[in-house]
């Protein structure tokens, strides 16, 4: 990893574009760390489970990477990947439990608007479609918010020692109470930045098999391609967001706790 990062322990907190700022500047430094992990992360991922799990550790040690350039006591690959590793299985639950809350939030979302709707449907249709697409949106909104609160939930996991995976995602809720507005702008900002790239991999390849060679466009080898040119936008994009959380996580830490404060204090 880069020695002299151009951003380290000095870093107050962020504003919401220095945050993306910060990570474009950690990407483009290091990419040649970062990509050949996503490329085995991504490999990971078509094994479950075991596979899964791998692709989260992974997917944490590159936020750990992150942070500790953030810090100025960058790790090497192999130093970082040690200290997670023993946490395999952990942050497989951290992705089980985010999951599980998320569907848990939607279903019961789900099932009210079928209930209101469908009292105010036998009133009036209309009234009934209306209040759908009002209750949908307020659903939407409110599951955005509630994921915004576990935007970091593997980080502490990658980074902070004695931790369970349930821990994790506890911390993860502790630190992102008051900023959740912030990482929902971050996080736009985040995603307008990759937007170019992903619709490039991951739409342009199917729109020109359709305009082009729509025969073509429905055969096997067409949905071959198109995957396999997705996946290496997410590979592309993946590091990319794990540093941003990386980033998101020191700048909640640096808030909340003088993180800051604490380091300088510790370097004299």
């Amino acid at each position: 990893m880069n020695e002299n990062p151009s951003s380290g322990a000095t870093l107050r907190p962020l504003s919401v574009g220095n945050v993306v700022s910060a990570g474009i500047r950690l990407y483009r430094t290091n990419s040649d760390v970062y990509l050949p992990l996503a490329l085995v992360a991504y490999l990971w991922i078509f094994i479950p489970f075991y596979g899964w799990a791998k692709y989260y550790m992974i997917s944490g040690l590159m936020s750990r990477l992150a942070f500790t350039e953030l810090i100025e006591q960058p790790e090497t690959v192999g130093t970082a990947r040690a200290r997670v590793k023993s946490k395999l299985w952990y942050f497989l639950c951290v992705g089980f439990q985010v999951g599980i809350r998320l569907l848990g939030v939607y279903l019961l979302g789900a099932i009210a608007i079928g209930l209101i709707s469908g009292i105010f449907s036998s009133i009036d249709p209309i009234l009934g479609a209306i209040t759908i697409i009002l209750s949908s949106i307020i659903l939407i909104v409110f599951l955005i918010r509630f994921f915004s609160r576990f935007f970091v939930a593997e980080i502490p996991l990658a980074i902070e020692g004695n931790m369970t995976g349930g821990e994790s995602v506890d911390r993860s809720w502790q630190l992102t109470e008051e900023a959740v507005g912030r990482i929902q702008m971050i996080a736009v900002i985040a995603f307008l930045v990759t937007l170019p790239l992903v619709a490039l991999t991951g739409y342009l390849p199917n729109i020109l098999f359709l305009v082009l060679a729509p025969d073509f466009a429905a055969s096997g080898l067409a949905t071959l391609i198109s995957v396999l040119i997705s996946l290496v936008g997410g590979i592309l994009v993946l590091p990319f967001w794990q540093i941003i959380k990386a980033v998101v996580y020191y700048d909640l830490r640096s808030r909340q706790e003088g993180l800051d404060l604490q380091l300088r204090d510790r370097s004299l």
